[in-house]
């Protein structure tokens, strides 16, 4: 009945198959990717949730302000926050994927037949990504702090003509 093309011979492999599929199995094992997007999808709400705050905040601070120093002023702070909102919601998605990975590749090494063989090469990849999440926290940190040391030029006066 099967001949032996590459379409019949998976239309062969699927209908042995069937009778052994297991839903619950198949479920089971699309809950991590379940996990991961859930844990994805929480984060991107709460970060949103917090510029929604601070644009709000800013909002009103501008309304409230009486001239245009304040109104700069207001600005300024919205810029400030702005940009720590920003190093947060970037570390936090840094942390989160790399906490996906590290459970990926723990899945991997314990799913594979030879587990313990690859024990060092996953904990090199581990120790890889997690270098990178602090070569990364560093750099902004680094970042963050030469931001705040810059000060204000005082612009020189116009000569009059």
């Amino acid at each position: 009945m099967f001949k032996n093309t590459p379409f019949e011979a998976i239309a062969k492999s699927m209908s042995d198959s069937a009778p052994k599929f297991d839903l619950g199995a198949a479920q089971e094992s699309l809950r991590p990717l379940q996990d991961n997007l859930k844990a994805w999808a929480d984060l991107a709400q709460s970060q949103a949730a917090e510029a929604q705050a601070a644009m709000m905040e800013t909002v009103e601070a501008v309304k409230g302000a009486k001239d245009p120093q304040a109104a700069f002023e207001a600005f300024k702070t919205s810029s400030e926050t702005a940009m720590a909102l920003f190093q947060k919601n970037l570390k936090d998605a840094v942390a989160l994927s790399v906490t996906q990975f590290h459970d990926t590749v723990d899945a991997v090494q314990k799913a594979h037949p030879a587990g313990e063989a690859l024990a060092p090469f996953a904990n090199g990849l581990k120790t890889a990504a997690s270098s990178a999440e602090s070569n990364l926290d560093a750099a902004m940190e680094k970042g963050a702090s030469m931001a705040a040391s810059v000060a204000p030029v005082a612009k020189a006066k116009r000569a009059a003509k």
